[in-house]
């Protein structure tokens, strides 16, 4: 109900905003798509957006669990509209901003007004965070059918932060902000499906490689990939867990986090459980422990002493292997000269994190758990988070890539695909070239 609530609320201050609550088109899209590069320096997934007037291109990072789109605005921010929104409106309260910016000490400018709503911007990859304001503008984003790009649509007044230029720090080169994706009335997935009336759904195809795009659909499917294959309907579901505590680097008091969790019972190597301190898999009273699914970690991090029994479990099911030394950051190498190759990768053992039953379960095969380092090392792509990490797992990039995720924010569900290289397709098989 609770849910229904704010939904409502929000498409009715879209409405307020621009005069009607489907964007200022007479074409109303069941979808919009956007493309995913991966940046082969930094590892990042970034997507543009155009925003502005006149419209300007904005290249962004990728953050799954973000709580809402931020920019720089310090640097270079023109649009004639640009508007700050209040202390204490309606927009204010639906973002849930616990500050207000009662004095900027300079002329007004995008990111600097009197008494506005303040957020905290956040840089997830560096995990650093700053004030900013509240703001909205136009964003221009192309619609889909599930096949092909279709009409390009706009919505006058997406909700956004402005951000500082030195919140950049550590993203990938020429990026000016991060698209955040995460479970706030403010997310990009939530603002889409109210201003154009669509499924609170939304789904990531993260392309393994540099050169391809993957895809990001918000909206329900079909997500149809070449040759003709609808992705969506290969999807298991799972239960998306909400963290009561945020997991952000700040935040106001009482505030849940936005990050999407997921409740993994057991981990299985070769089918043969893992053994580890099963407590950790849950999130206690203060927000930590339990897994997450993040696209700013490039490979998936565990807990010290879940790392050293993976990692010991996954040695001893490839024995006959040679080891090799091992390459940062990962920890257990293997040369590769003796290792098979699949449809879904090397030929290593498979890996499954258990869900809500032993029959629901999120396999991985040797394409998302290895990682070439050299032309004769591979290395298991998991990393060592220390003993005590905010969150026990986190799914990193490396294991998203060539997987269908679908977010089904109404039911609060994931579905996924597990490897599409199964399905004869990859996340970088959508056809952006032809128009429908």
């Amino acid at each position: 109900m609770a849910s229904s609530f704010h939904f409502l609320l929000l498409c009715s201050l879209l409405f307020l905003i621009s005069s009607q609550c489907i964007a200022k088109t007479s074409f109303h899209p069941k979808a919009l798509v956007l493309p995913i590069t991966k940046d082969s320096s930094t590892l990042q997934y970034l997507t543009h957006i155009n925003q502005r007037t006149p419209l300007v291109p904005i290249k962004l990072t990728l953050d799954l669990g973000g709580q809402f789109l931020w920019v720089d605005c310090e640097k270079g921010y023109v649009s004639s509209t640009f508007k700050p929104v209040q202390c204490n409106t309606s927009q204010c309260k639906l973002a849930r901003s616990g500050a207000c910016i009662e004095a900027c000490y300079s002329a007004p400018k995008p990111g600097c007004n009197n008494n506005t709503c303040s957020l905290l911007p956040d840089n997830t990859v560096t995990h650093t965070s700053s004030d900013g304001e509240l703001s909205q503008d136009v964003v221009s984003i192309q619609s889909t059918d599930g096949s092909n790009p279709g009409t390009k649509v706009s919505m006058p007044n997406l909700l956004f932060t402005c951000g500082s230029t030195s919140l950049l720090k550590g993203l990938t080169r020429g990026v000016k902000g991060m698209a955040g994706l995460g479970r706030t009335m403010i997310s990009l997935p939530y603002q889409f499906s109210a201003a154009f009336r669509f499924h609170r759904k939304f789904a990531i195809c993260l392309s393994s490689s540099t050169r391809s795009n993957g895809v990001m659909f918000f909206g329900d499917g079909p997500y149809v990939l070449l040759p003709n294959i609808d992705v969506s309907k290969s999807l298991i579901y799972t239960p998306l867990i909400k963290n009561p505590v945020s997991t952000a680097s700040s935040y106001f008091k009482g505030e849940p986090s936005a990050e999407y969790f997921i409740k993994v019972r057991s981990i299985k190597i070769n089918g043969k459980v893992v053994p580890l301190n099963t407590s950790l898999l849950a999130i206690n009273k203060a927000g930590d422990g339990g897994t997450k699914i993040s696209s700013v970690n490039p490979y998936t991090v565990l807990e010290t002493s879940i790392y050293n029994a993976f990692v010991g479990a996954f040695i001893k099911g490839l024995a006959k292997i040679p080891r090799v030394a091992s390459v940062a950051p990962f920890g257990a190498c293997f040369s590769s000269k003796n290792i098979g190759s699949t449809r879904v990768g090397p030929a290593v053992p498979q890996i499954d994190l258990v869900l809500q039953s032993n029959s629901v379960y999120w396999r991985i095969f040797g394409a998302n758990s290895m990682v070439q380092v050299s032309s004769d090392v591979l290395c298991l792509g998991f990393v060592d988070g220390g003993s005590n990490p905010t969150t026990s797992i986190v799914i990193g990039g490396h294991q998203l890539e060539d997987n269908l995720l679908q977010f089904d924010l109404a039911t609060s569900r994931l579905g996924f695909s597990s490897s599409l290289l199964f399905r004869q397709t990859t996340c970088a098989n959508f056809n952006f070239t032809s128009h429908s």
